[in-house]
């Protein structure tokens, strides 16, 4: 197949180069030697030969096109085939180097040249004496996207700061929009990548972005923006004197004069960019925050921009009252995005000037209605963040509105909030009610936020000991039992009010208790129901001793009980228990109060209990039908397309809340005939709980820019194995169910070349070109369209010559292509298998050793059982001592009778090198070859060829020296 196909593409070839010499090869030709590149079983010959067909169509007579064309083969060949990557260096730096060729052609060139030497250390030398000359020199000819495509990617070449910064600052003159922008954008990174010291230079930048913020075009006023916001902190930073403040201020009102430009994406970046300063002075922000002109602020004028046409040494001023009203008018936008913004803003300023706290919360409160619930968390978060630094003023007009998100359709909402309730001082008696009442309110309409808001409850309660007396007090009827000697244990309320008692001794306002002893023996016939919702704060035992204490004794000191130690205080007297109770106390963990010496009959009885382990039931609803299983799973399937949107805006903890509460329902059925689908939909909500935590980094630029291979390696390589895991150890997927795994693996790829650091990481590039075109071969078989993530991914690979190397562009344009990718619905047919092994040994233990002589093989009986593993599939035993001392043994399961369904057979495995020592622990564990995965792992080996899904967990076996006697 190889030989037809490598004939077909050079008959092709000759007759372009004989018949048409200035066009270049055809498409086909050009089709032909990409598959037969990419294909790493193509034979060394045939690669050598494309290389010096493709070298000869490097002519200036071709047209710049098929040069192109040619130019990103050589670059894919480079890649695959790194051996010959000296020779295509060499072949295509004469082409850069030729004068007469078109400037689109010598910037194409010197693009492979970077890509190429970029992994190969040894090219650089030969990078840093050719490209600088040549960058700077490709930069003033006259092509408009050349230039553009040289700024935006002016890192990937060895040009000095100093010559950079002056090649930027100049091009934010360029007549072209798009040519001002990238150069602004390229002055923001180099602000966040290298030392200034010179401040009349940072000035310069600095007045350079505040004249483009009057620029005709959006994009260039929001490059700008960021400009600005950037060289101006640099230049605050820089000032140690009485006008440090001052110029801060003038940066402030200067950003302010951005809010209501006509451009949605402007009006973000400048809320965006105000969060960030650093100082500000009290009376410019009050003008922010008021549309009224404040007599602080009249008269007071800050330099401002000048326009391009007014003369240079006339600068233009600008008043302090032009920021008037700039967050009133951010919050009443029409746009949710800059309504979030203002309200993100406020979370950073409001902590900078305590004194105006108070104006910011008015104008907060009003966004609690906002239409979107974007808004609203972001303005609870805001309300938060300003509670947690003790600047959070509640008075009870803010109150009666804030009641509202307590009882919120979002389940987000109502958590937040309720997270504000913990943080916040409720300064008189009737907030603290109201603040109650809500709970309590939220608990009856929201059952299933019981845990949390019992929780609530006693943290304000800890908080506000007098005011959560009062309250009992007044309430105490309705914790009372019944005439018929019943407690209303089966009211939420009756449990709440019970944890919001028990909670005020333990504050610093109470010295006496002042909570009669029987409502803390009322609470231990509840132990089980409490102690989960207040697991955060003591464990079960503690609250038993805590509870038995206080039912006995009227002084109460904290010091007494360690919270969270993990010894129960027993034995416990019985003085805290009623005599007439006749109960059984069983928590969630499984633990019962079980009664051992009675003493003397009377109301001095002591009794002594201890806890006891039994046997409890999952949940009370455990189910076991396989159709409710499906509703489950389809139920879950359904949300996660609702949380992406809470993803995406760094709303992480509610998130993971969320998906630890569906893992905590899936592992609660029983059902084996939808085990299968179960293991597969914990693998699903392990990989979306990773682009969680991802997610929140990508959301921010900075972090975004910065981003190497630390927590992004880690999660990456997590995502990796398990998606990896999903896709080989089930079978019987669907076409929809297969592309939604291989675009979460496409994902992942583009994740780890978004770092600088591993941009050129071959493996990565491998694993994305082969992903898509696994991903395009369904598309072909199915009706499907592929979604736009994938669609701009491909016309990376294809139009742009970044297929598998990236050498068209920086990481920079990697993460862009992130900015497409939405989390779809995942439509689950439910017809899955899991793929699993098993591996037993009997007789083995520490204490019972196999025998070995030192250097020596040894034989390892193991009894091994095979599920759902096709005769086809390629099976290898991982026999470890340490890393450097590892075998594999290949299992022909030809060998061995059963189906593919179940195989269960003894197999005698050699471990040929056992090591000189007395002991030794080996590992063993089964894995399976990912056979389409074009990535070889274990070069240099006697193994497996391709990378390893491990179908079982590894199993520890001990070895002993025999002794010679």
């Amino acid at each position: 197949m190889e030989e037809e196909v490598r004939a077909n593409c050079e008959h092709i070839l000759s007759q372009t180069s004989t018949c048409v010499s200035d066009s270049g090869p055809c498409r086909q030709a050009l089709s032909l030697a990409r598959s037969l590149i990419i294909n790493p079983s193509t034979s060394e010959t045939t690669i050598s030969s494309i290389f010096e067909t493709l070298a000869r169509f490097l002519q200036p007579n071709h047209n710049p096109l098929s040069i192109h064309h040619t130019l990103s083969l050589l670059s894919d060949l480079a890649v695959q085939r790194p051996l010959l990557s000296h020779q295509i260096f060499n072949t295509v730096r004469s082409l850069a180097l030729c004068k007469d060729n078109p400037t689109r052609t010598v910037t194409d060139a010197l693009s492979v040249l970077v890509s190429i030497a970029e992994p190969d250390q040894t090219l650089i030398p030969s990078i840093n004496e050719l490209s600088e000359g040549l960058y700077v020199s490709l930069c003033f000819r006259p092509c408009a996207s050349v230039r553009h495509w040289l700024l935006l990617n002016a890192k990937r070449f060895c040009i000095p700061p100093h010559l950079l910064l002056t090649l930027l600052l100049g091009f934010t003159k360029d007549p072209y929009p798009y040519v001002r922008r990238v150069a602004l954008d390229g002055l923001v990174g180099l602000c966040n990548s290298i030392v200034v010291e010179d401040r009349a230079l940072i000035e310069g930048c600095y007045w350079r972005a505040v004249e483009l913020l009057t620029d005709m075009e959006d994009y260039v006023r929001f490059a700008a923006v960021r400009a600005v916001s950037e060289w101006g902190r640099l230049l605050v930073a820089s000032i140690q004197d009485k006008s440090k403040r001052d110029l801060s201020d003038t940066l402030f009102v200067q950003l302010c004069s951005m809010v209501r430009d006509m451009s949605v994406g402007v009006r973000v970046e400048a809320f965006d960019a105000l969060g960030k300063i650093g100082m500000v002075s009290e009376d410019i922000l009050s003008q922010a925050l008021s549309k009224k002109v404040l007599a602080s602020t009249k008269g007071k004028i800050y330099p401002g921009h000048c326009s391009i046409k007014q003369c240079s040494t006339k600068q233009f001023e600008i008043p302090a009252s032009s920021a008037a009203g700039a967050f009133v008018h951010g919050l009443e936008d029409e746009f949710y995005e800059v309504r979030r913004s203002a309200c993100y803003s406020l979370r950073m300023l409001a902590i900078l000037c305590p004194e105006v706290a108070g104006e910011a919360l008015n104008l907060l409160m009003d966004m609690l209605n906002d239409d979107s619930i974007v808004v609203r968390l972001t303005a609870l978060e805001t309300m938060h963040h300003m509670a947690i630094f003790d600047c959070l003023k509640v008075q009870e007009t803010h109150m009666l509105m804030f009641l509202g998100t307590l009882v919120d359709s979002s389940a987000f909402v109502r958590s937040v909030a309720r997270r504000i309730l913990r943080s916040t001082k409720l300064y008189n008696l009737a907030i603290f009610k109201l603040s109650v009442d809500g709970l309590l309110e939220s608990l009856e309409m929201y059952q299933q936020d019981e845990g949390d808001i019992f929780s609530v409850l006693f943290n304000i309660g800890r908080s506000h000991g007098n005011f959560a007396v009062s309250i009992i007090k007044e309430v105490s009827g309705e914790i009372e039992p019944s005439c018929e000697g019943k407690l209303g244990s089966d009211s939420a309320r009756v449990v709440a009010l019970l944890v919001l008692a028990i909670s005020a001794p333990l504050s610093h306002e109470q010295r006496i208790c002042s909570i009669p002893p029987r409502i803390f023996s009322y609470a231990v016939t509840l132990l089980g129901r409490i102690s989960c919702a207040l697991s955060d704060v003591m464990n079960q035992n503690t609250l038993l001793a805590y509870l038995s204490h206080c039912s006995r004794s009227t002084v109460i000191s904290a010091a007494e009980f360690n919270f969270k130690e993990e010894e129960p205080f027993l034995p416990v007297t019985e003085g805290g228990i009623p005599n007439n109770s006749g109960f059984e106390i069983i928590s969630p963990a499984g633990m019962q109060l079980q009664k051992i010496s009675d003493g003397a009959s009377g109301i001095h009885s002591q009794r002594t209990w201890r806890l006891k382990k039994v046997p409890t039931p999952l949940v009370d609803y455990q189910l076991e039908d396989h159709e409710e299983v499906s509703k489950f799973v389809k139920l879950i399937l359904s949300k996660i397309k609702d949380i992406w949107h809470l993803m995406q805006n760094g709303y992480t903890a509610e998130v993971l809340k969320m998906l630890r509460s569906w893992k905590e329902g899936l592992i609660t059925f029983t059902t084996d005939s939808s085990a299968d689908a179960l293991v597969f939909m914990l693998q699903y909500l392990r990989v979306v709980k990773l682009l969680a935590k991802v997610w929140v980094h990508l959301i921010s630029r900075r972090k975004l820019q910065s981003y190497g291979m630390g927590e992004l390696g880690l999660v990456s390589g997590k995502l990796d194995r398990i998606l990896r895991e999903m896709r080989y150890r089930f079978i019987g997927f669907s076409k929809e169910e297969e592309l939604h795994i291989l675009e979460l693996t496409l994902l992942n790829c583009i994740l780890r070349l978004s770092s600088i650091k591993a941009c050129w990481d071959r493996t990565s590039l491998k694993k994305l070109y082969s992903t898509v075109s696994r991903i395009e071969f369904l598309h072909e078989e199915g009706s499907s369209e592929p979604s736009n993530f994938v669609i701009e991914v491909k016309k990376s690979l294809f139009e742009i010559g970044a297929s598998t190397d990236g050498a068209s562009d920086s990481p920079i344009l990697f993460r862009k292509l992130i900015e497409f990718f939405s989390l779809q619905k995942f439509v689950f047919c439910g017809n899955l298998k899991h793929v699993k092994a098993e591996l037993d040994v009997h007789d083995n233990d520490y204490e019972n050793p196999f025998p070995f002589i030192s250097g020596l093989p040894v034989g390892i009986p193991l009894e091994i059982s095979l599920y759902n593993i096709s005769s086809e599939s390629r099976l290898w035993l991982r026999m470890t001592v340490y890393e450097e001392l590892t075998e594999f043994v290949f299992l022909d399961l030809d060998q061995f009778g059963g189906c593919d369904k179940i195989r269960k057979f003894t197999f005698v495995a050699p471990f040929y090198k056992s090591p000189k020592a007395n002991s030794f622990t080996l590992k063993v564990c089964m894995g399976m070859e990912c056979l389409s995965e074009d990535v070889h792992s274990f070069k240099g080996c006697a193994g497996p060829k391709h990378e390893l899904t491990y179908l079982c967990k590894e199993k520890e076996l001990y070895f002993s020296a025999v002794i010679k006697k």
